[in-house]
């Protein structure tokens, strides 16, 4: 397992492996209490282990350590921008403990995540960001993201997901 190490002294960050699902599934329990979404969190290790690491392999995970200590999460995956005609990075979740905010952790993560996406030949990286979380906003800002606030995000899920479905 390749350990990616970083600028800050006992801090590295290595893709997630199979056995690592129950933290995974951890973090992102984690996450949804943050994020006043532990209502909505349906997930599994299951779930996970399917589409993390078996065959319909869909999303990717990195894992911040500081030190011996497992202190956040980035969950990615790739897309394509018919625009620009490149694929593109999605962030769908980045966390970091509470307790281990104002280190760098979660910029580092970020800026690792850029490298990959540049790695890839990737046009551009997106993820999104809740309206009230200004930390983040702020934080995101600061690493040069720009708020794209012209675009709103549609979503179709359960019920209505199968409801559109059958209209085909």
């Amino acid at each position: 397992m390749e350990i990616i190490e970083t600028k800050i002294e006992g801090f590295f960050i290595r893709q997630a492996q199979p056995e690592d699902v129950p933290l995974v599934l951890e973090l992102i329990g984690r996450l949804a209490e943050y994020e006043r979404l532990s209502h909505m969190l349906v997930a599994t290790e299951t779930g996970l282990e399917k589409y993390l690491f078996g065959p319909e392999k869909v999303a990717e995970v990195i894992l911040g350590y500081h030190g011996e200590v497992p202190v956040g999460y980035a969950l990615y995956f790739y897309n394509f921008s018919t625009f620009l005609c490149r694929p593109g990075l999605y962030l769908e979740d980045i966390f970091v403990l509470g307790e281990y905010r104002g280190r760098g952790f979660g910029k580092a993560m970020l800026a690792y995540l850029a490298r990959l996406a540049v790695e890839k030949d990737c046009g551009r990286m997106e993820w999104v960001v809740l309206d009230w979380n200004e930390p983040s906003i702020r934080f995101y800002k600061s690493m040069g993201a720009e708020l794209m606030d012209e675009w709103i995000i549609n979503r179709v899920s359960g019920e209505a997901l199968r409801e559109l479905a059958s209209k085909f």
